[in-house]
C-alpha cells in the first residue's frame, strides 16, 4: 500500500498539549479538522524501528492504565523524516461513529510488544480533531508550493554566496565560486523539473514527482553545504 500526500499541512500544524502532563503534540489545522499531506508508506520504518506492516497496523493502543483508546489505523511520515504521525480509529473504544485522529508517533510507546500512549483517556481522544486526507488537488499544490519554496531559497543562498564572494581575498573567493557554480546548476535543474511538472496535466503530475523531489532534496543539501 502506498498513497502520496504532499507537504502543506504540515507546515500549518498547531503544537497544543492534549494529554496533561505529558503535553503530546496534536496536528490541528482551522477548522476542525487534520489534514497532513506527506508520504504514506507500509515498507517505511520508524526511526524508533518499528516495522510498520508488522508491528504497528491494525494494533490496539492503550493508555498506561491498561484501558483501549484506539487503533492503528495509517502511518503519517514527512519526506524528511522529522515529522511522523500514528493515524488512530479511536471511534469502536470511545463509543462514537468512525473518530480518526493524527498523533504523533513519539507519544507512542512499544512496551513489550504492547503499544501505549501514557496519559490518554477516551475523552481526551474524542476531544482530539478528525483527521482526513487531503485531495489530490490539495496535494499537489501543496507540493508545488514546497517546491517553489526551496527553490527560492536556493536563489537567496546565491545572492548571500555572491556577497560573500565580494567580501572575500582570492583564494576564499575562488571557493566561494565553486560553491555558487554548483548551486546555480541546482537551481536550474529543479526549477527545470517542476516546469515539466507544472505543464502536466492534473492527472498525470504524478508521473514528475519523484524527480522534482529529487531535484529539490540536491539542492538542499548543496544549500546547506555552501552556506555551511
Amino acid at each position: 500500500m502506498k498513497r502520496t500526500l504532499s507537504r502543506l499541512s504540515l507546515a500549518t500544524l498547531i503544537v497544543a498539549g492534549a494529554f496533561g502532563s505529558m503535553a503530546p503534540a496534536t496536528a490541528q489545522v482551522a477548522g476542525g479538522s487534520t489534514s497532513v499531506d506527506v508520504s504514506v508508506s507500509e515498507s517505511t520504518r520508524l526511526a524508533m524501528g518499528w516495522s510498520v506492516k508488522k508491528t504497528l497496523l491494525g494494533k490496539t493502543i492503550y493508555n498506561d492504565t491498561g484501558q483501549k483508546v484506539g487503533k492503528v489505523e495509517d502511518l503519517i511520515i514527512a519526506p524528511d523524516r522529522n515529522v511522523s504521525y500514528v493515524i488512530v480509529g479511536a471511534g469502536g473504544f470511545v463509543g462514537i461513529g468512525r473518530h480518526d485522529v493524527a498523533v504523533p508517533v513519539s507519544q507512542i510507546q512499544d512496551r513489550a510488544g504492547k503499544l501505549v500512549m501514557a496519559g490518554a483517556t477516551p475523552d481526551t481522544i474524542k476531544g482530539m480533531p478528525v483527521f482526513t486526507y487531503a485531495s489530490d488537488n490539495t496535494k499537489r499544490d501543496a507540493f508545488i508550493d514546497a517546491a517553489d519554496k526551496d527553490i527560492a531559497k536556493g536563489r537567496a543562498a546565491l545572492v548571500t554566496l555572491d556577497k560573500r564572494a565580494a567580501a572575500s581575498l582570492a583564494e576564499a573567493r575562488a571557493k566561494i565560486d565553486v560553491e555558487i557554480t554548483a548551486l546555480q546548476a541546482d537551481v536550474r535543474g529543479a526549477e527545470g523539473k517542476l516546469a515539466a511538472l507544472k505543464q502536466a496535466s492534473e492527472a498525470r503530475w504524478h508521473d514528475f514527482e519523484a524527480e522534482v523531489n529529487a531535484a529539490t532534496a540536491r539542492l538542499r543539501k548543496t544549500i546547506d553545504r555552501a552556506l555551511g
